[in-house]
């Protein structure tokens, strides 16, 4: 499921919730909420959070699990 995989990206920069909100200019709750599957991620921050952890959308969202972007 793409919002574990979220946290696990999150995690592996080791920056918390808040400091990924930011990035996004949304709250913590919103961004919590984005992990925890009670809100769906625009596509806006889904493309933001690829480009910041260079790996593709596909990835983020449970679709393959290779990392990679195409390019």
């Amino acid at each position: 499921m793409y919002f574990q995989r979220l946290r696990d990206l999150r995690e592996d920069k080791d920056m918390n919730q808040t400091e990924v909100a930011k990035l996004l200019f949304t709250s913590q709750t919103v961004y919590s909420r984005y992990e925890r599957g009670f809100q769906t991620i625009p596509v806006e921050h889904l493309l933001t959070l690829a480009d910041f952890y260079d790996v593709s959308t596909d990835y983020i969202l449970g679709r393959t699990n290779n990392k990679n972007v195409n390019r």
